[in-house]
């Protein structure tokens, strides 16, 4: 990563990681365009011009850079005072806080911590995404790909959520884009075959009596007939043009993925998520994909099933396998949030926080997919990030005053904790065993 101290803050983030062709995503500088350089400010305080490069490169990525600049392929060792100047300047200084200590109590030299740390004081906090990049060629373009109309297959798992399922098929039929069918995998109980008569769409319907995601998914895959997969949920709600913007994207980037922007009903698209960017993050509740993907990389992991993660560990093989993808704003879809059916009834809605006190914290899977991926180190310092922060409900988690004080009451409790966390790793050590459970397409 390009500096070290990110490990301790974003130790399972897709970007620490190497593709398949040892490439990273960060662009060197010097090939960059103008107008992405002109979107930058490059910071003379680093003792360091490496260290000024990299963060214009971080820069770059968290503008959202997408472009065919080299990237570096391996990154220099920085100092330590230009690692605080960094997260001083891009993260909160609780966070500088807790990077100090972990790497005092990890036996680092404390003099040369304490003094870096002191020396970044005067650092201030920018904010990233701020001055985005502009595609000013997007709304002119005339996407070729678009009048090919390639066959779209649109993919809804469904349980007990006749309600809201609805609503997205009546947003389907209001599509300006026609060439797609619908597969749902219907897992409901009691199940309602006549629900699918009264809409105008082309759907196939299978019906799943085994309570599964990740299987439903995968079996909606494999009959899809078109060259390209739309991922959706029973519980969201899209625009008119949310296939025919998916379509545009892969096209206009060049890209295999076009991922989708989520955000609750009653608000905006968070800022940070509001313009193009390559992809960090993967969700398949708001996705389309050409299915070769799914050839390249495997279908979804079951290990999953009733559990959560699923869409990241794919994400993460996506990422590795060196393919593009693009988070796309315009194609975003509103998370109504069901209060009942799906992973609510089958499994584990929340992946940090347990269905009981001495239930494994976190979900297992989570710990699987990050042990797989990244190493036992980076699952720990994961771990060791998260969980205080878990300790009260899901309903609390952008609270900062309750997430310091889960953090606090964590040292209260921590045997109950560490009994949480140990459980945890253990199922997820049963899992990495066994192996991931991936069929190919």
């Amino acid at each position: 990563m390009l500096f070290t101290f990110l490990k301790y803050i974003q130790p399972t983030h897709y970007f620490q990681c190497f593709t398949k062709t040892k490439g990273s995503v960060f662009p060197e500088v010097k090939d960059l365009p103008e107008f992405v350089l002109s979107k930058l400010s490059r910071d003379t305080k680093y003792s360091s011009e490496r260290a000024a490069d990299y963060d214009l490169s971080w820069q770059a990525m968290q503008n959202g850079y997408v472009g065919d600049a080299p990237t570096y392929a391996r990154f220099e060792t920085i100092s330590v005072e230009d690692n605080y100047h960094f997260i001083r300047k891009y993260f909160n200084s609780a966070w500088v806080f807790y990077v100090l200590l972990l790497r005092v109590f990890s036996f680092h030299n404390p003099f040369k911590e304490i003094r870096a740390w002191l020396k970044t004081r005067s650092v201030n906090r920018v904010s990233v995404g701020t001055n985005p990049i502009f595609y000013k060629d997007w709304d002119t373009f005339n996407s070729s790909l678009l009048k090919e109309s390639p066959k779209v297959s649109v993919v809804i798992p469904t349980l007990n959520r006749y309600t809201y399922l609805h609503d997205v098929l009546k947003d389907l039929e209001t599509q300006d884009y026609s060439n797609f069918e619908v597969i749902v995998v219907d897992q409901s109980e009691p199940f309602n075959s006549e629900f699918y008569k009264n809409y105008n769409l082309d759907i196939n319907l299978i019906r799943q009596e085994e309570k599964a995601l990740w299987l439903a998914r995968n079996t909606a895959v494999k009959h899809a007939t078109g060259d390209l997969i739309a991922l959706s949920e029973d519980d969201v709600r899209i625009a008119s043009n949310w296939i025919s913007s998916h379509l545009k994207c892969l096209d206009f980037f060049d890209s295999e993925v076009s991922a989708g922007v989520f955000y609750p009903e009653g608000q905006q698209i968070p800022k940070d998520r509001s313009y193009f960017a390559l992809a960090s993050q993967f969700a398949t509740g708001n996705a389309m994909l050409y299915k070769t993907v799914f050839t390249s990389v495997g279908l979804f992991d079951r290990q999953f099933e009733k559990q959560r993660m699923g869409d990241g560990e794919f994400g993460i093989r996506v990422y590795l396998d060196g393919i593009k993808s693009v988070s796309n704003p315009i194609a975003s879809c509103i998370d109504v949030k069901a209060g009942t059916g799906g992973l609510r009834e089958m499994g584990s809605w929340d992946a940090f926080r347990p269905s009981s006190f001495f239930a494994p914290r976190p979900i297992p899977s989570v710990i699987y997919y990050f042990r797989r991926y990244y190493g036992k180190k980076a699952a720990k310092l994961a771990l060791f990030r998260m969980v205080p922060l878990s300790i009260f409900p899901y309903q609390f988690k952008k609270n900062k005053p309750l997430l310091i004080l889960g953090a606090f009451l964590t040292l209260l409790i921590l045997p109950i904790v560490f009994y949480q966390v140990f459980k945890s790793w253990s199922l997820a050590s049963q899992k990495i065993n066994k192996g991931p459970l991936i069929e190919t397409l």
